[in-house]
């Protein structure tokens, strides 16, 4: 069974939002704007089939995206 790729986090930064894969040492990107790091997260995951996490300000999520092989779900 393949390694499912790491979720890409979207966190408040000092300076501004960081995009950061969950496990990594260091920011992929660090933007000025939500959006934009939102963005490139969604890119990021899309590309590697994984899911992006948004935080707010407060840290708790705001917004998931997945763009894993997720099943079909089916009526039983």
């Amino acid at each position: 069974m393949p390694i499912k790729p790491a979720p890409v986090w979207v966190t408040r930064h000092e300076e501004g939002w960081k995009v950061k894969r969950e496990g990594a040492q260091r920011a992929s990107v660090i933007t000025r704007k939500q959006e934009e790091a939102f963005e490139i997260g969604g890119n990021i995951a899309r590309r590697e089939h994984t899911e992006v996490y948004l935080t707010g300000r407060n840290g708790q999520i705001r917004l998931r995206n997945s763009f894993g092989h997720d099943p079909a779900s089916r009526k039983n």
